[in-house]
């Protein structure tokens, strides 16, 4: 049965008022940009590795205006080691529209906002609520955890169904844009806030502490004491695998070739090593690319990388050439890459970052 919206969101004020979060960098200057930002970055991101590239991204490109301007690599160089790049290749081509279209001001309306690229519904109530003052619901996982149990709701939140019936409470349950409380006035700023660090801090995943809970008392899932139970995990299913060979080809100088990737499929427009299908021989390949075969190959211990889809078991090859090819690349697609002495900004995928650390650490 659904409570009344002040008998829940009055609790989760006043707990947030003396418990809450607010030393984390975003809350710090809020802007509908900083909000943004952040908000896109702690998608399938936790807290504590997000706050060094926040600070590291808003350094670098301060403004809407400033991102707008940047180039794709330059965007994807500051978010290696993020992962899931379409995040900030959308937020780079949302910038654009906002300078094109909204005078570089981020829209103050729900579906001019969720029309940008990437923004949807829930980062759009983050935007309006926390940094514009309105009255908008959000439904990050957080907030999708304190409401699975709070009413038992069933089936795994990333499904149609479910996520219907949580985005139902979460709009039942979000305060007027300003209410009252004891002491002072709390808004819809503070609600967003709180019911963000309230699944973050006590309604966690693990090891919830319900005692700690502003609304225990009325939590349907404490009361049957099925916590654990919810929300209900995604179904599980067996992931494919991939096997690919990837080159670490070095020059004279003691770079390493990167190419970039096709706009579709695996990392899309990152900057990569050559990769060869398992089946293929690296001395062909080399002769084909480069007009000789290497002086000498040394294969490396496999390992796996894991998507969201499947896995990919990448089995690494340091390859030296007898003399640097003559003609290698064309400027668009490949280049010579030194990891100290780097020429341009360019966006890595995590495992090719390691690789590359790797081999200039061992001076290929």
């Amino acid at each position: 049965m659904l409570e009344q919206p002040e008998d829940f969101y009055r609790p989760v004020l006043d707990w947030h008022r003396e418990f809450g979060r607010s030393g984390l960098p975003w809350q710090q200057d809020i802007s509908p940009y900083r909000v943004w930002v952040s908000e896109i970055m702690l998608q399938q991101t936790r807290v504590d590795t997000a706050i060094p590239f926040f600070l590291n991204f808003l350094q670098q490109f301060p403004t809407v205006a400033t991102l707008a301007a940047a180039t794709e690599d330059q965007v994807l160089h500051h978010w290696t080691g993020l992962g899931y790049y379409n995040r900030a290749r959308n937020l780079r081509r949302a910038a654009q529209q906002i300078v094109e279209q909204h005078q570089s001001e981020l829209p103050r309306t729900l579906d001019q906002l969720v029309d940008l690229p990437g923004i949807g519904r829930s980062t759009a109530g983050a935007i309006l609520s926390i940094s514009m003052g309105q009255r908008a619901s959000i439904l990050d996982g957080n907030v999708k955890r304190v409401l699975a149990r709070f009413h038992r709701v069933s089936g795994w939140p990333g499904s149609a169904t479910t996520q219907k019936a949580l985005w139902l409470l979460a709009e039942h349950y979000t305060p007027p844009a300003l209410v009252g409380v004891d002491e002072g006035s709390m808004s819809a700023p503070q609600y967003s806030q709180a019911m963000m660090d309230l699944g973050a801090t006590l309604c966690t995943r693990s090891k919830p502490q319900c005692s700690s809970c502003p609304v225990a008392s009325q939590c349907e899932a404490l009361e049957y004491d099925e916590v654990s139970l919810f929300p209900q995990p995604k179904p599980k299913k067996t992931l494919p695998t991939k096997l690919v060979q990837l080159m670490l080809v070095g020059n004279a100088a003691g770079e390493v070739l990167l190419d970039k990737r096709p706009p579709v499929g695996v990392w899309p427009g990152l900057w990569s090593l050559p990769e060869l299908a398992m089946d293929q021989v690296i001395d062909d390949y080399c002769l084909e690319r480069f007009g000789h075969k290497p002086t000498s190959v040394v294969t490396g211990n496999a390992f796996t990388h894991i998507f969201s889809h499947y896995k990919l078991v990448i089995h690494p090859s340091w390859v030296k050439l007898s003399s640097d090819p003559s003609v290698v690349m064309e400027p668009d697609s490949s280049f010579w890459y030194n990891h100290s002495l780097p020429v341009r900004d360019v966006g890595l995928p995590a495992p090719i970052k390691k690789l590359l650390l790797k081999t200039f650490e061992e001076n290929l």
